[in-house]
């Protein structure tokens, strides 16, 4: 693997967090709406935080009819956050499987480049269930987090089917009415830990309000 200039211009230690976002249908109206403001209110807190500017790399894949790939890793303040739009079905396996790779070739990355890292998270919101094959994925998500290989998180808003996204992962929550903006600023705080921490440590999601484990 090439080595990228990137990490020699900013050699700091990196923690790489996915965003799987559900841009179904059923997310039209008021929940995309939403979706799109705790968003913008996520890149307003990270970058804040100078630690976090230069030691959080964000990529945002959606599923909503297809999966897409809409922004790849970039430095939180670097970091813009997109204005989604919803329609169509809900392939998430094919999404988790994607972000999943996402991770592990950034993780050879760092290592092809000697950068030390934090254990990558990978953060799932939905409002629905999969409309494609699903188990495969959740499978991968357990021997990847069985590993300690990376964390995954699942949300699940509005009739989201809390019973799949808890075969995913553990570490299901469910979130109270619309409450994005709370979401991702929980989000950002515990990120902003992170950055702080040494590589190794991990940092939980803190409950503050927006949502409950299942």
């Amino acid at each position: 693997m090439a080595l990228n200039p990137d990490f020699a211009k900013s050699p700091d230690r990196r923690c790489a967090c996915v965003l799987l976002l559900d841009t179904s249908g059923s997310m039209g109206g008021e929940p995309i709406r939403a979706l799109n403001q705790g968003l913008q209110a996520f890149q307003a807190d990270i970058q804040e935080d100078p630690l976090a500017q230069r030691r959080l790399e964000l990529a945002i894949v959606t599923f909503g009819g297809s999966v897409q790939k809409v922004h790849d890793f970039v430095l939180a303040g670097n970091f813009t956050a997109p204005t989604l739009i919803a329609e169509g079905g809900t392939p998430m396996g094919e999404a988790i499987a994607l972000g999943l790779q996402l991770v592990k070739n950034r993780k050879a990355e760092y290592e092809a480049n000697g950068v030390l890292y934090y254990q990558p998270w990978v953060f799932l919101i939905t409002d629905g269930e999969p409309t494609d094959e699903w188990r495969s994925a959740a499978d991968m998500v357990k021997t990847e987090t069985s590993a300690k290989a990376l964390t995954f998180f699942a949300v699940g808003v509005g009739g989201a089917n809390m019973e799949i996204l808890s075969s995913i992962t553990s570490r299901a929550l469910k979130l109270e009415g619309l409450k994005f903006n709370d979401l991702f600023l929980g989000l950002s705080q515990s990120q902003k830990r992170v950055s702080g921490s040494k590589p190794g440590e991990q940092t939980a999601l803190p409950q503050i309000g927006f949502g409950s484990p299942v």
